[in-house]
């Protein structure tokens, strides 16, 4: 059973990590530092929006519109760090 832990416990910080890198690329992209007609920031961008837009979209959905500021990737990485312990409290 420990072992069934510590890999969920492993893609839930992966998809932490997949969440930061987000976050940072979409900010990039908005200040201008990188563009998205390069090929592989294109490539990086589609990627992590795949992964993350269907965790995001129904947390966005329960936020109140707060302009352009989205807290939405927060939430989400509280809940995920909120589940983790939640699972190595009762599992471990």
């Amino acid at each position: 059973m420990r072992s069934i832990v510590f890999l969920i416990d492993t893609v839930i910080n992966l998809y932490i990590w997949v969440l930061i890198v987000s976050v940072a690329l979409s900010w990039l992209v908005n200040f201008n530092v990188v563009n998205t007609n390069n090929r592989a920031v294109y490539t990086i961008m589609d990627i992590t929006y795949r992964l993350t837009e269907p965790a995001l979209r129904p947390i966005r959905r329960l936020l109140p519109n707060l302009g352009r500021l989205d807290i939405s990737p927060v939430i989400l990485i509280l809940l995920l760090y909120f589940l983790r312990n939640l699972l190595f409290e009762y599992l471990v």
